[in-house]
């Protein structure tokens, strides 16, 4: 055999260790949802919905199933906010040190913060698994709806770089606390937030919007669940998905003289699009109302009845 011959072998075998290597490290068995998810132990509650999306309550999930899985895949998550308007300094500041309290703990998070151009980041102390990036949002826009400008940005952010930079990403409303760990036991290809408030009323009185030329309609007798607008959350690409929808949806009812919420339009979206996770209101208590006995450990909380 010649020299050439034997090169050319030496390094096809060297090309091959360095394959097996790579699946070795990077190839993680897929979670399966038996894994980690026990729906039997909160027979007190609905844990499973009709399309066999889990419903996450505390006490459902093996969180150590789960942190093995996921410290294997090396994940980095993003967390973005939005915060502009008169109270949003205050806000901010109590949201971030929650965050970098509870949310994700062990992981690597990146936090995206739009803000205007008046306002302050507060001071948090820095950890080599935390990554803050603060955006100016167009002075122009602030005349829109802030949840049509939240999401456009948010849009944009993912086209130019999120995407590249994060696993899963959580955009969530300011005006909130983290109470207690934001695990991965939240994390999914697109996750829903169910409403603290009408999660416990009758499904036949659900608010969503009944006009039926608009893109955010869901007709009576239609539906599954509400679902709160101050948290949605799975990959960069389920996420710019829905923000497309919701804008084309906005611009329909515009040009057809209407002018529906935001979370009107993530309700249809959701209705036509399942939901891969749902987390229970204890992810987004508010705190207006008294915990009910199902609410066992407040993950998230906020309260309705102060506004931006």
């Amino acid at each position: 055999m010649n020299s050439k011959r034997m090169l050319l072998l030496v390094l096809f075998a060297f090309s091959l260790m360095l394959v097996a290597r790579y699946f070795r490290n990077y190839q993680v068995e897929e979670l399966r949802l038996s894994d980690w998810f026990h729906p039997g132990k909160r027979p007190d509650v609905i844990t499973k919905t009709d399309w066999l999306a889990p419903i996450v309550w505390e006490g459902t999930f093996d969180r150590q199933v789960l942190e093995k899985h996921y410290r294997r895949r090396n994940i980095t998550v993003g967390l973005a906010v939005f915060a502009t308007g008169r109270f949003a300094e205050e806000y901010l500041r109590l949201f971030l040190h929650s965050a970098n309290k509870h949310f994700m703990t062990g992981y690597r998070v990146i936090f995206y913060i739009m803000v205007d151009t008046f306002l302050q980041l507060p001071d948090i102390e820095p950890s080599p698994l935390r990554t803050f990036k603060a955006f100016e949002v167009d002075a122009e826009r602030w005349w829109l709806d802030g949840s049509l400008v939240h999401m456009k940005s948010l849009g944009e952010h993912i086209t130019s770089h999120i995407q590249d930079e994060v696993d899963f990403l959580f955009s969530m409303a300011v005006n909130q606390v983290f109470q207690n760990e934001f695990g991965v036991e939240t994390l999914g290809p697109l996750v829903a937030q169910l409403h603290a408030w009408w999660y416990f009323r009758n499904t036949k009185n659900f608010p969503y919007e009944r006009r039926p030329t608009s893109a955010a309609c869901i007709p009576f007798g239609q539906g599954d669940f509400y679902y709160g607008s101050l948290m949605v959350g799975g990959t960069p690409h389920n996420i710019l998905d829905f923000i497309e929808e919701y804008l084309n949806g906005v611009i329909h009812d515009i040009k057809n003289g209407l002018n529906s919420t935001y979370e009107k339009h993530l309700n249809k979206y959701f209705y036509l699009n399942k939901p891969t996770k749902l987390l229970s209101p204890e992810y987004s208590w508010d705190l207006t109302f008294s915990p009910p006995p199902q609410i066992q450990y407040v993950k998230v909380a906020h309260d309705s009845q102060r506004k931006l």
